[in-house]
């Protein structure tokens, strides 16, 4: 192309200006404010490690970063994989490539990681034959492992109560407070016996002290957002 000629001048400008107009719209879809929760779809390209090696967040196809909250990130990383489709429920602050999770969904298998429902434990009962003990990192026992598969915890004092109880091949029926997820199924114990009708309560004060000795060291969000108000914002991501 001669670029003295006028006419090739007219079309180097004309190029010039679409590409910074290409620009400034892939920077608007990026940083548009999203002041309610919206939801993306796309692929996961591979994990964001902490420098201890551990997950701590996912990076999807067109540079998103996914934050994911300390509590929820060993349970996403068994639900997806790099290479599969997510759809991510989050928030995202203007002018920021980051989303802070709300829900993270497996297009392929639906299975669902939701950061509001990681501490919001149900009414659950079973019983099942022990398979073996659990302890703290002390190794004080503090729970057992049923044949189900079914984790169950309890504080050192009452494990040592019931250690009788909680011999390896001794049945034991467990009521409490339930949790399920990607990585299996876990029962604080409210309630254990041999039986449904042998079981003894535990203490309800120390019970609570317990929980709260747990979740004491739980991380806090970084950044606080009001209650969703309205339904997700759907979007995609732009295309590179």
């Amino acid at each position: 192309m001669n670029f003295n000629n006028p006419l090739s001048q007219m079309i180097c400008a004309l190029l010039g200006a679409a590409t910074v107009i290409g620009l400034s719209g892939l920077a608007v879809a990026q940083t548009s404010p999203s002041g309610d929760p919206i939801e993306v779809k796309g692929v996961i390209v591979q994990y964001s490690l902490t420098p201890r090696g551990m997950v701590d967040g996912l990076i999807l196809a067109g540079g998103t970063e996914i934050r994911l909250p300390r509590r929820i990130s060993t349970q996403v990383a068994f639900a997806v994989r790099p290479g599969d489709i997510v759809t991510i429920r989050g928030f995202q602050a203007s002018a920021s490539p980051i989303m802070t999770v709300l829900a993270v969904t497996n297009q392929s298998t639906g299975v669902v990681v939701d950061a509001g429902a990681t501490f919001a434990p149900s009414q659950m009962n079973d019983e099942g034959r022990i398979k073996l003990q659990l302890h703290d990192p002390d190794g004080v026992l503090n729970g057992v492992l049923l044949d189900d598969g079914i984790v169950v915890r309890m504080p050192p004092f009452d494990a040592k109560q019931h250690a009788s109880e909680l011999a390896i091949g001794l049945w034991l029926f467990v009521s409490g407070d339930g949790i399920s997820t990607p990585l299996g199924k876990m029962i604080a114990a409210r309630k254990l016996g041999a039986s449904r009708m042998d079981a003894k309560p535990i203490d309800d004060s120390r019970f609570d002290r317990w929980m709260r000795e747990i979740f004491a060291g739980s991380d806090a969000p970084t950044v606080a957002f009001a209650p969703p108000s309205t339904s997700p914002k759907h979007r995609s991501l732009p295309k590179y």
